[in-house]
């Protein structure tokens, strides 16, 4: 036909939609383009809008819905879609609540699902509070998005039981087609599989979640946007831990058209997750680079400027990290009190706590809050600056006056203080007293005690204070406190010398006191003797024989003892080094006997001489009346000397 009338509108039009049929939108889209006469916008909106919206040209298919003369139910269709896309959920929220009211088709259930999706957006990116729509959680779509809806306002076992309930309606809808296999049923649940995986993330139930996400990617499922979001939320488990395992999951994220599927602030957590990763895996270029293109995104995102400080503190470099911090702070005043925080950790890991506190007096948003006193005062007390502890509290406590007064204005009747108020007084008292300054405590007690007459333990603060300043002014004091019949309790005195703790307490003071004041009394129990084992006589035991009478003594200190004996081996063998000899060197020196001239003989040597040729060597000797087995006997007989012998 177009080879007859190029020109023919239907001929070009069927050519339109035969080609998006086939998925061949860029050609589809050229066609339109080349024929623009012809095919006006008001012929061919639809196809060219749902082109670009294919092509992710989203920007470009918006004007071209907003560019038609006639908003048709498709082009609105088109629009909703458009406008999720864009992530402008108010207006996709109208867009799709003007569908259902004003149509009736077979296409009502999708646009429920549709408009679910949008509030389940809002609650999540948005944190929306969602409103009830009244709708009917008949198809597992619908009870997915509610659970997303639920897990954006915080309410995680709700939206599981939710999510446990589209898992059944999955299921049973799929079952129903006999074409479908399990293989394709496990293929569908795996987006409700991976937010159930999230839920138990949020929960810290990270063993089970990390198994279900590893279930998910064996299974290869084709959506690139959940193989996404399932590698990065593998990573945020792993931290800094298994970082070989991260940077394979870390792939997964790179897919192509993964930017078309996720969010902006889902993108966004993957590349902060990516700039963390290289940090840990000690890529400092790497994380420079992604965390200085997330600082161009979003200038005024905390995220990347704490990854830099990061990377520069893991180089040692601390001072040009909190010269970062301090730049970022100075350009984003709104964004300083939590920049500033980090400022002061670092600054307390090098040691600068007076520093450190400065900075965080410097935040004045923070100077009233509880918290940021007590640490100003636990890291003034450690520098031991008791003065600027004092300091701190005196200007929290003046902020609340102040606020007091601004809020009562105009009203002359006594106003209590309010209980943080009342607790900041209390603590600077405390801190007073514990650190001798008895004359400022007195002030903040007396205003302690005229918000609380009643308030004996302020009192009772009051009056120790007093007498070591004002003793007449303690004595006036005490004259209000409670007398001690009011005072007194009812309580069993029998019951309570009876119970454990006083037993316990009366059994130890009569330890200690000992045995002698029970015979001083002469009424004391008679204790149980003990039975004596018979002690064990030796094996060699004869009754007849008269015991050692010194066998109770060692052995060197017995009259009969005359030292050990010494062997011959010992007298000829010496004590130094290995081979020496001592006392018969000489005559077992061969040159000296035979090549040595004679010399006269002296008185006695011939007796010596002979006497020598008659030595048994000392591997031969036996030592006379000494048995092998005496070394056995002297133990057993040890032995028996603890039985008395």
């Amino acid at each position: 036909v177009l080879q007859i009338s190029k020109d023919d509108v239907t001929a070009l039009q069927c050519k339109v939609v035969c080609l998006i049929q086939n998925g061949n939108f860029k050609e589809a889209l050229s066609v339109i383009n080349t024929n623009t006469k012809v095919l006006t916008s008001d012929i061919i909106a639809f196809e060219k809008a749902y082109c670009e919206y294919r092509l992710n040209r989203i920007e470009n298919a918006l004007k071209t819905i907003q560019s038609a003369s006639q908003q048709t139910d498709k082009l609105k269709e088109l629009y909703g879609q458009v406008l999720y896309r864009l992530e402008r959920y108010d207006d996709c929220l109208a867009a799709y609540r003007d569908l259902i009211r004003n149509s009736q088709d077979e296409y009502e259930e999708e646009r429920k699902t549709n408009l679910s999706a949008v509030v389940a957006a809002q609650s999540t990116w948005e944190k929306v509070m969602p409103e009830d729509l009244g709708l009917r959680e008949a198809t597992y779509e619908l009870c997915y998005n509610s659970a997303c809806a639920l897990i954006g306002q915080g309410k995680l076992n709700e939206a599981m039981k939710k999510l446990q309930k589209a898992e059944e309606l999955c299921r049973q809808s799929l079952s129903e087609d006999s074409d479908v296999t399990e293989e394709d049923i496990e293929a569908e649940l795996a987006i409700i599989h991976g937010q159930m995986a999230y839920i138990m993330q949020l929960q810290g139930r990270t063993e089970d979640a990390l198994q279900l996400y590893n279930q998910i990617i064996k299974l290869k499922p084709t959506d690139v946007g959940l193989l996404a979001v399932i590698a990065n939320n593998i990573i945020t488990i792993n931290k800094d831990q298994n970082v070989f395992d991260s940077k394979k999951k870390v792939k997964l994220t790179n897919a192509e058209g993964v930017e078309h599927k996720l969010s902006k602030k889902q993108l966004q957590a993957i590349e902060f997750n990516k700039a963390l990763l290289a940090m840990y895996t000690n890529q400092a270029d790497q994380c420079r680079k992604l965390s200085a293109s997330l600082q161009s995104q979003s200038p005024e995102h905390l995220l990347p400027v704490l990854i830099q400080a990061a990377q520069l503190c893991r180089e040692k470099q601390h001072a040009k990290a909190i010269g970062l911090l301090q730049d970022f702070a100075d350009q984003h005043p709104a964004n300083a009190a939590e920049i500033k925080l980090t400022m002061a950790q670092l600054k307390i890991a090098q040691g600068s706590v007076t520093k450190a506190c400065m900075i965080l007096r410097s935040i004045e948003e923070l100077q009233h809050k509880p918290g940021m006193v007590s640490a100003l005062v636990t890291m003034y007390s450690h520098e031991e600056d008791i003065d600027s502890a004092i300091e701190v509290f005196t200007q929290a406590i003046q902020w609340y006056q102040q606020f007091q007064a601004r809020t009562n204005y105009g009203c002359c009747v006594f106003q209590p203080k309010s209980p943080v108020h009342l607790s900041l007084i209390r603590e600077a008292a405390n801190f007073k007293l514990k650190h001798g300054r008895k004359k400022e405590a007195i002030s903040d007690l007396e205003e302690l005690w005229k918000q609380n007459p009643k308030d004996v333990h302020t009192l009772a603060q009051l009056i120790s204070a007093y007498s070591l300043v004002d003793p007449e002014k303690a004595k006036v004091l005490s004259k209000h406190l409670p007398s001690s019949d009011t005072m007194s309790l009812k309580v069993d005195v029998d019951a309570l010398e009876n119970s454990h703790g006083a037993t316990y307490v009366r059994k130890k003071a009569g330890k200690l006191t000992g045995d002698n004041q029970q015979k001083e009394q002469g009424q004391g129990d008679v204790k149980k003797k003990k039975k004596k084992k018979k002690g064990k006589l030796p094996k060699n035991y004869d009754p007849k024989v008269t015991p050692d009478p010194e066998r109770w003594l060692p052995m060197r200190e017995r009259s009969y003892y005359r030292g050990r004996k010494k062997g011959k081996k010992k007298d000829q063998v010496g004590k130094g080094t290995q081979g020496s000899t001592t006392a018969g060197s000489s005559e077992l020196d061969a040159s000296r006997t035979a090549s040595s001239p004679p010399t006269s003989p002296r008185p006695g040597s011939a007796a010596a001489v002979s006497a020598t040729s008659n030595v048994i060597p000392p591997r031969h000797q036996k030592p006379a009346g000494a048995p092998a087995t005496k070394k056995k006997q002297q133990q057993k007989k040890k032995k028996g000397a603890k039985g008395g012998w």
